[in-house]
């Protein structure tokens, strides 16, 4: 009787830390979070790609938490306030501009930074560069992330957002762009359709962008990782 009364209590306790366990992987798991891209006035990345767990997951607390964690000042380079748009950008990586910025979700404008986004997304913020024409076009690669090996052809595909006559967004092949890697210009140059044909010589992890020929281009970004 009493060893079935030490396997029930042996029993019982199994399935507290059991349950235990559940919970704290639960509490302890990883938070939501989203990636988060900045380019600055001068059309620099400044924030490449990186993960951030925002406060709640709306573009407005992803970027606020980009600054927290990237921006030398933390939260006093960004700011946001309410507008005939909605929830506008105010001041971007330090800069104060009168609204003249650009966000993009998973490469799509949405309607305020209030909108809610899911885990996993992306939100790619803008300064713009032209300040008379506000001709900056947001450009973007097929793939953010990708892999490759060493000596092996790697390709990727630049886009950038038009308007058309009709002011409706048409997306166009980036032709003619150059390719940077990890900032410095290369001889890798989009062709007639945008695309670019690439091979890395050395393992790692490249940012890759691009700097418009004929357009003004926020810079894209794509991260690939060379094995």
């Amino acid at each position: 009787m009493k060893k079935q009364a030490k396997r029930i209590v042996s029993l019982v306790l199994a399935f507290a830390m059991l349950a235990l366990c559940a919970l704290t992987f639960a509490s302890c798991g990883e938070k939501d979070y989203v990636y988060v891209t900045i380019a600055d006035e001068k059309g620099n990345i400044v924030v490449a790609y990186e993960k951030v767990y925002p406060k709640e997951l709306t573009a407005d607390a992803a970027l606020s938490a980009a600054h927290e964690k990237f921006y030398e000042g933390g939260s006093d380079g960004y700011a946001s306030a309410e507008s005939s748009y909605g929830l506008s950008l105010t001041k971007l990586w330090g800069v104060e501009n009168g609204g003249s910025y650009g966000y993009y979700v998973n490469n799509v404008s949405p309607s305020s930074l209030a909108d809610a986004v899911a885990v996993g997304y992306h939100i790619y913020a803008f300064v713009y560069t032209d300040l008379e024409t506000f001709g900056d076009k947001y450009s973007y690669f097929n793939v953010t992330t990708g892999e490759t090996l060493r000596g092996a052809t790697f390709e990727l595909w630049l886009n950038y957002l038009d308007y058309d006559e009709n002011w409706n967004i048409v997306k166009k092949e980036a032709t003619g762009a150059t390719i940077t890697i990890n900032g410095k210009e290369t001889e890798y140059v989009t062709d007639e359709n945008g695309i670019v044909l690439m091979k890395f010589s050395e393992a790692g992890e490249y940012v890759i962008s691009a700097k418009g020929k004929n357009v003004t281009l926020t810079p894209p970004i794509a991260i690939i990782t060379v094995e």
